[in-house]
Order: structure tokens, then C-alpha cells, then sequence
């Protein structure tokens, strides 16, 4: 008996449709048990997002645990070395943790492809994203980026391995003149700025092409860069082309994936529905002797469609600036660049503050608070500190230094601090990840004693040795016989943006960047 559609909620009915639509192009069901024996995981935890596993005892006292992944289940029972190409999909539900304390389900629909894996094979996983995508909406996008690619160009550029992990998340955030520093400081003016070029790509497929194609005659022969642009153009070809964007800000975990890695977008929902990308480090790591491309759809995510969000949805350019005599610095600099919105100055109760003309929408949050109206896409783009950025590492786009609020991360204490390597160094801060992150790089045991104010008068009373905190002037510690002991990272007001918003508003956020940028360079 067919079910009637009215008894279907919206998320079940795109998940039989994405069922139907993978077994149209002959890939078979796969179901898998809910458990898997702990040590599993503990074996392959650099393939999970986090080592955090919900486990429980069974009826025989094995430890089992709940699973976080589907994909390592999938490969753990698949062939060795399948002939030609096993193709299967799915429909299961994972356990990872989420905010604070606690874990989440999250519901995946997707599919795995593993075997001889060829451009064939990867173009036509990447059509299937995209059809997936269009299953839900027609306002979607797939952004795609090569790791491969990626690791030959700084090969290339003869970039030191130390230097790799600040490119790539230079490259993930859009950070393109961090980018350019970095790439700089150890490759020829011309290769860099072709690889920059590649790097910081947020093109069509068609456009993208010419751009690898002249990296191609910068760098010469490079098979993964050749593979890219065969895919590319096979795209191209089809209906499904003109949803794709080449878009290297497209990461992935390097323990996991190789090769392509892919997110798909929808309009009105603040992260990434679907995931993907090929991932031969972790057939390895199995020891099976084949290749594998997949992706899943986070169907939970797809509840957001049905919700009246209308600034997600609207053409307004969304803006959270902080609170402060910093804020209206920055609205200055934003209505220089062509978003005034005159409202914002006059004295009100409004929350919400709108230009039609410009289509321009501000609202006034705590500074401390930028980053979750963004990344959480009530906000296109917001401006933040550094230090905020660093502490809590959101997911947004770090598009721009802004040259206002210049200041610095230190460490500070007592002018005659001499520090004693044999017991933890007690350290208090408001910016306990940051502080962790430093000490960890410098291989110092601590003990961080978090304080959310009046951070000077901790080693004052000796409560800690010393603070971590950001230091402007340095006259609040020079009156308290303290000094800065080191400096952790300069400190500035940066634009960030919701990537989602990034796809989907990208006319009115490159306009707004290209004369942000102009202005803050007239910044001393």
C-alpha cells in the first residue's frame, strides 16, 4: 500500500526520495547494526570527529559503543578489493557530540562508492550530490576543492611542513591575506600569487577551469590539477554543472579524505546539508586495497527549511556589529563602503535597524556574541575580534583584517617573575583555549584558573603566576608592578561571514569586502 504523502513529514519524504534517486543509478540498500565493539572506534579515532564515543556494556560484558560514523562501519565489512565498483546507499542515524556536554543524533542519508575509482566514477557521485541537493531545493550549491591539488601547490612553493596547518586554516576561513603572507615568505612572487590564485577560487566550474588551466602553465604537469579539470568540464556538460562552484576553502580532515572533498548548501540553512569526498587514507588505514568516494545529507538540518527565517532568506545584506565605541567605528567604514543605514545613529529603543535602499540590515550584540549570530546565519557578516575568534574557533569566514581595535593576546606578571619549570605554571584567564592552545605549542604543563574579570589581580594576591589576557596600553599592569612577559598574537577587528550566506549573497559580500578592503588600507 503507498503511503499518502500527508502523513510523511517533509525530512521522511526527502529521505525515500533520496533513496529512490540512488537506487535509480544502482546503488543497493545497506543497513548496518546501531552498535559497534568500542575498540573499533579507539583504533581509527583520528577517522572520527571526535574521540568522545557514547559506550555502554553488553549482555556478555563487551564494551560496545553507539556509532559516530557510518562510513567506517560501511568499509570494516566491505570486500578487500572489490572487481570493478561497489556502489551502496543508506539511511542511518550517527551520535557525535555536540555544544557543551552532550551528544546529539544526527540523521544521514547517503552513499559510498568504492572499488577502481575513476574520473567516471567521481564525476558521477558529484552529480548525484547535486541531485540530492536539488531533491530538497533548487537554490542550492556544491562547493568543491581538490586536497590533492592543494598538497602539490605548496609542494611546489616548497612550503614547510610547519607552516602548512596555518595555511590551511588560512585557506578554510578566506583569510586570503594571510594566505598571500604565508606563501611569500617561501615561494617566487609569481608562483605564489598563481597558487594564491587557485587558493582563494570561488569560482563557476566553467570559470574555474580557465584559472587551473593557467596554474597548469604556471606550475607545469600536475596530474591532480588535470584530473580537476577533466571533472570539471565533465561537469560542465551537464545540468548539474551550473550548481557547482569551485571553492578551496572546501578543507576536509586530511587523515580522512584525498582527493576531492565537497559541501552542498541551501538556502536558508546556516551550515552545510551534505558532506563528502573521497577518502583512500582510510582505506588504508582499514588495509583494503580499493579506492572510495561518498557523501552523506545531514537530513536533520532540513527541519530549518520549514521554519519562517526570513533573514535567511531575504536579499538584505545582514549585519551584527558589537556594541561599543569599536561598533560605530566600524559602521563608519561600512557606510563609507556603500551600506549606510542612518537610523543606526539616532537615539532609540530599536534592536533592528534597516536601510531598504541599501539593503543593508544592522543589529547591535554583545561583542562576545558576533560570532554565534553568524554562524548560526542569523547574521551574513559580523565583525569580531581576534581574540574572540581564536577562543572559540566558530565556522565562519575570516574575510578581512579591519585595522581597528589593534591590541594584543600576552602573557603578563610580576616585573621580577622567574618561572619555576618544576610544578605547573598556574595561569588565569577569561581565554582558557587560547591559553591551553599556547602552552600545549610550548610544551608547559598548566593549571588554568578561569576568572571572567579583574584578570590583574590574580598574581597580585597569588591566585596565579601569571595572566593571559589582552593588553592595549599596558597601563593598567605597569600600576600594578606587572609587565607583559610575552606576546601570544596581535588582536584587530576582522569581518567574518556565515558560509552558508557566503554562497548565496556572494555579489553584495564581495562589494562589501572590495571596499572594506580599500578603506582599511588607509588605516595606520
Amino acid at each position: 500500500m503507498k503511503i499518502s504523502d500527508s502523513v510523511l513529514e517533509s525530512g521522511e519524504r526527502t529521505v525515500f526520495a533520496l533513496r529512490e534517486l540512488y537506487a535509480d543509478y544502482g546503488y543497493e540498500f545497506y543497513r548496518m547494526s546501531k552498535f559497534e565493539e568500542y575498540d573499533f572506534y579507539a583504533k581509527n579515532k583520528d577517522f572520527l570527529v571526535s574521540d568522545n564515543v557514547l559506550t555502554f556494556t553488553d549482555t556478555n560484558g563487551k564494551l560496545m559503543a553507539l556509532k559516530p560514523d557510518v562510513t567506517l562501519s560501511i568499509i570494516k565489512s566491505s570486500e578487500d578489493a572489490p572487481k570493478g565498483v561497489k556502489k551502496v546507499y543508506y539511511s542511518e542515524n550517527v551520535y557525535r557530540p555536540s555544544a557543551g556536554d552532550s551528544f546529539k543524533e544526527i540523521m544521514q542519508t547517503g552513499l559510498e562508492c568504492f572499488g577502481e575509482i575513476g574520473a567516471e566514477e567521481i564525476t558521477e557521485v558529484l552529480t548525484l550530490a547535486v541531485k540530492s541537493l536539488r531533491t530538497i531545493s533548487d537554490d542550492c550549491v556544491l562547493d568543491i576543492s581538490d586536497l590533492g591539488v592543494t598538497a602539490t601547490l605548496l609542494d611546489k612553493l616548497g612550503v614547510p611542513d610547519s607552516d602548512r596547518g596555518a595555511i590551511a586554516e588560512a585557506i578554510e576561513s578566506k583569510h586570503a591575506d594571510r594566505i598571500r603572507g604565508l606563501l611569500s615568505q617561501s615561494a617566487p612572487a609569481e608562483e605564489a600569487e598563481a597558487a594564491i590564485k587557485v587558493l582563494t577560487l570561488a569560482e563557476s566550474a566553467e570559470g574555474a577551469i580557465v584559472a587551473l588551466e593557467e596554474a597548469s602553465g604556471v606550475f607545469g604537469e600536475i596530474p591532480a590539477l588535470r584530473e580537476l579539470i577533466s571533472i570539471l568540464r565533465a561537469l560542465s556538460s551537464l545540468e548539474e554543472g551550473k550548481y557547482v562552484r569551485v571553492d578551496f576553502s572546501v578543507v576536509g580532515d586530511g587523515n580522512y579524505y584525498n582527493g576531492i572533498v565537497f559541501k552542498g548548501f541551501l538556502r536558508g540553512v546556516p551550515s552545510p546539508v551534505l558532506s563528502g569526498g573521497r577518502y583512500d587514507n582510510l582505506m588504508r588505514k582499514l588495509r583494503k586495497r580499493a579506492s572510495a568516494i561518498g557523501f552523506a545529507v545531514y537530513t536533520d538540518l532540513l527541519d530549518l527549511l520549514e521554519k519562517e527565517r526570513p533573514l535567511l532568506t531575504d536579499d538584505y545584506l545582514n549585519v551584527a556589529l558589537p556594541k561599543g565605541r569599536l561598533g560605530e567605528k566600524i559602521y563608519k567604514m561600512f557606510a563609507e563602503a556603500g551600506f549606510p543605514c542612518p537610523s543606526l545613529l539616532e537615539e532609540s529603543r530599536k534592536l533592528v535597524f534597516e536601510n531598504e535602499e541599501a539593503r543593508v540590515r544592522y543589529f547591535w550584540v554583545k561583542p562576545s556574541d558576533v560570532t554565534i549570530y553568524v554562524e548560526r546565519g542569523v547574521a551574513d557578516v559580523g565583525v569580531a575580534g581576534k581574540d574572540i575568534l581564536a577562543e572559540y574557533e566558530p565556522a565562519v569566514y575570516e574575510l578581512l583584517d579591519l585595522k581597528k581595535g589593534a591590541c594584543r593576546m600576552a602573557v603578563a606578571g610580576p616585573r621580577d617573575f622567574r618561572d619555576d619549570k618544576r610544578r605547573p605554571l598556574r595561569v588565569a584567564t577569561k581565554f582558557s583555549n587560547v591559553t591551553r592552545a599556547y602552552y600545549r605549542q610550548k610544551g608547559r604543563d598548566i593549571d588554568i584558573i578561569h576568572l571572567n574579570g579583574s584578570i590583574e589581580i590574580a598574581p597580585i594576591l597569588g591566585l596565579s603566576d601569571v595572566i593571559v589576557d589582552i593588553v592595549e596600553t599596558g597601563t593598567t599592569l605597569r600600576e600594578n608592578n606587572l609587565e607583559v612577559l610575552e606576546s601570544v598574537f596581535p588582536i584587530s577587528a576582522r569581518l567574518i561571514a556565515n558560509k552558508s550566506s557566503a554562497k548565496f549573497k556572494k555579489d553584495a559580500l564581495d562589494g562589501l569586502v572590495k571596499s572594506l578592503a580599500k578603506i582599511a588600507e588607509q588605516i595606520q
